[in-house]
């Protein structure tokens, strides 16, 4: 299962530290190369599940990041 699936009554309230942004990194990095293979696989309908779990992935880090103080400051320097 996906660290971002968090249960309703735990949003918003779990503390995001560079741990949990590594494992989520990580998880992406597995989840396409999953897709890949079943891709050359000929198997582009297994993979839907994976691409859905990257979707969720990577809007929850860009939310962190749109969400993050210091990201735009020190993006600028």
């Amino acid at each position: 299962m996906s660290v971002a699936f968090v249960p309703d009554w735990l949003r918003g309230k779990a503390e995001v530290n560079q741990e949990t942004i590594q494992r989520l990194l990580e998880e992406n990095d597995q989840l396409i190369r999953c897709i890949v293979e079943y891709q050359n696989k000929g198997r582009a309908n297994e993979c839907v599940q994976y691409q859905h779990v990257l979707h969720r992935n990577l809007i929850y880090l860009a939310t962190i990041a749109d969400a993050s103080p210091t990201s735009a400051s020190k993006s600028m320097e």
